[in-house]
């Protein structure tokens, strides 16, 4: 499937034509993002739902899975899992055979990126027994070790996504979805945006006035942190316009903590989730 849909003076009003199995431009800008030969091919079909991490010296696919309800050992409790997809260079789609599941102890994987050390860095959402946190996989091993699970004595909510800026300080956004969605506790904090930094163990909220923070990414330099806010989805289905469905952009300050928010994007109709920056293509413009 391939092709692109030229901007049309419907899309400069805000909505969009589509034109058939293709990519949808509303800025010329992405053209050069997707260069001349974009094509959209299936790679594999599967469960797969959040967190995709790419290991280039495996040639694998990491991904969390669509959370399911088992019938044991807790009718209705929600599962999810780690899976691997080893690639076969471009040759797609993949054989179902190299699908796999890593055996390890994580409780509704979501967000993943890939730590300095190889490592996968998880948002773990938890359980309504099992603590929320981030965590950290070794993806040959199977060890999990918890980097983060509290802020001072309160709980987290259930972290969503995660990104790991170049001096290891770890970012990641904790929404109340996991209470929401009725597989997590009351909340203890509020819906934040954490910077944990492994060498102190030091575990800060760099912002705290968006509704639901979800997916998180950094722009090319690392001065600009972009963070979606999924506020008008609520409960599964649900899309209350009235509440934010917008991108967030924050100015970097001294590597530590965010200058003030400003609205960077609208997503209409529906509500952004992941984002990511292209490193090679997109510039930035401050205003």
């Amino acid at each position: 499937m391939t092709g692109t849909a030229t901007l049309s003076r419907d899309a400069e009003a805000g909505t969009s034509r589509a034109a058939g199995p293709c990519f949808e431009v509303y800025d010329t800008g992405f053209e050069a993002v997707l260069g001349r030969y974009a094509r959209l091919a299936r790679v594999a079909e599967t469960d797969a739902h959040e967190g995709p991490v790419y290991i280039p010296g495996e040639d694998a696919l990491y991904f969390t899975t669509v959370p399911r309800a088992p019938a044991l050992p807790a009718p209705g409790m929600p599962r999810a899992a780690i899976k691997r997809l080893s690639l076969d260079g471009l040759s797609l789609p993949v054989d179902p055979s190299r699908l796999s599941t890593l055996p390890v102890p994580v409780h509704m994987p979501n967000g993943m990126t890939l730590g300095h050390d190889g490592h996968l860095v998880v948002c773990e959402q938890g359980t309504r027994s099992a603590p929320a946190r981030i965590s950290r996989v070794d993806p040959l091993t199977g060890r999990v070790d918890t980097l983060v699970d509290n802020w001072g004595v309160l709980r987290l909510n259930s972290p969503n996504d995660v990104v790991v800026r170049r001096d290891g300080t770890i970012w990641f956004t904790d929404p109340s979805y996991g209470y929401l969605q009725g597989f997590r506790p009351e909340p203890q904090v509020g819906d934040y945006v954490y910077r944990f930094d492994p060498r102190t163990g030091r575990l800060s909220v760099v912002a705290d006035s968006l509704d639901k923070p979800n997916g998180l990414a950094f722009s090319p330099d690392e001065q600009i942190l972009y963070v979606t806010d999924s506020g008008a989805n609520t409960e599964p289905g649900s899309y209350h316009v009235g509440r934010p469905h917008h991108v967030i952009a924050f100015d970097v300050i001294d590597g530590s903590h965010l200058g003030p928010g400003r609205l960077f994007a609208v997503t209409t109709p529906g509500f952004p989730d992941g984002i990511k920056v292209d490193l090679a293509k997109l510039t930035t413009r401050r205003r």
